[in-house]
């Protein structure tokens, strides 16, 4: 005869066996510390002539995580401007607003076109809801693959704050960019992976004195004895125009000359524009042949110079009917 005590439907196991599943109904807390529910299993059984007798499994605890994560990141930079060869500081705060600890945190900072992440700059720290620093944090690793760096740490805990400073070089080439950067964080917490919002920073570039782009320069002359060069005893003209493949126009100063700086590296060309010249038209070359057309092609080198000269003649000359 078999005698079952219990609050579940009974089962049998081999003919004998009976188990009852005994276990805490408590609920999960949302909360960050685990909650544990026990669970143990009982067999009782009669044999003939003997009393009924009772065993009981060992106890198997279960911990539970309860709770919710969030993050949330702010970045800011320390300057609104910056000119290729200057360093410019940048400081990320990732914080966990919710209520369960996040593991396995990681943040992706994506930096601008031209800018160089100093890999023994960053420092970190960690913070609690009050601002209170925590002693002995782990420590805050990063790796960079092309642009983007990112910044890994074990586990956050509800409320605190992780915070991290970096520096960042620039290169000419991040005068070619937007100057914009963003970052966000993501980790696994008891309910399943967590992303934060993404932040971002932008910060003006400026040319500077560290530019990849050139100076076209030039001049616009009467040519008397048609060699192309401005000779001793022939003029500039001024109030010249030339006109640029993009639209640009640049007129010359009273000798005649003109200049135009941070223009990109690369291929250019320049018209004269004739209509800002009453009296004069291109002045024949003796010796080159291109040089009797109104347009010029240089080829501008990345922080170079190229020159665009026109040299021109009355369109009535003494003795010429």
């Amino acid at each position: 005869m078999v005698s079952v005590n219990s609050m579940q439907s009974p089962f049998w196991l081999g003919g004998l066996l009976v188990m009852s599943i005994c276990g805490s109904s408590l609920p999960a807390v949302a909360q960050s510390t685990s909650t544990i529910i026990p669970n143990t299993a009982t067999a009782e059984f009669n044999s003939p002539g003997k009393p009924p007798k009772s065993i009981s499994s060992n106890t198997v605890k279960i911990p539970v995580q309860g709770g919710t994560a969030a993050l949330e990141i702010i970045k800011i930079g320390d300057r609104a401007s910056i000119e290729p060869g200057d360093a410019i500081s940048y400081r990320l705060q990732i914080r966990n607003t919710g209520t369960a600890t996040i593991t396995d945190l990681s943040i992706k900072d994506t930096l601008p076109l031209g800018f160089k992440f100093l890999a023994k700059s960053p420092v970190g720290a960690i913070a609690n809801a009050a601002g209170t620093p925590v002693t002995n944090p782990s420590p805050i690793t990063a790796t960079v693959s092309g642009s983007v760096v990112t910044f890994k740490y074990p586990e956050l805990q509800p409320q605190q704050s992780l915070i991290i400073a970096y520096a960042a070089l620039t290169s000419p080439d991040a005068v070619r960019g937007t100057g914009r950067n963003s970052a966000i964080a993501f980790g696994l917490s008891p309910s399943g992976p967590v992303n934060s919002n993404i932040a971002s920073h932008r910060v003006l570039v400026q040319a500077g004195i560290v530019s990849d782009c050139g100076t076209l320069i030039g001049r616009v002359f009467e040519d008397r004895n048609f060699d192309g060069e401005q000779q001793p005893g022939e003029p500039g003209i001024p109030n010249a125009v030339v006109i640029l493949e993009d639209g640009n126009r640049i007129m010359t100063d009273a000798d005649g000359l003109y200049s135009l700086p941070f223009v990109l590296a690369g291929y250019h060309t320049g018209t004269l524009d004739l209509t800002s010249l009453p009296g004069y038209t291109i002045a024949p070359n003796l010796y080159r042949i291109d040089k009797n057309s109104t347009s010029r092609s240089v080829r501008l080198e990345p922080s170079g110079m190229a020159r665009m000269n026109f040299a021109v003649t009355p369109t009535y000359r003494e003795g010429v009917r």
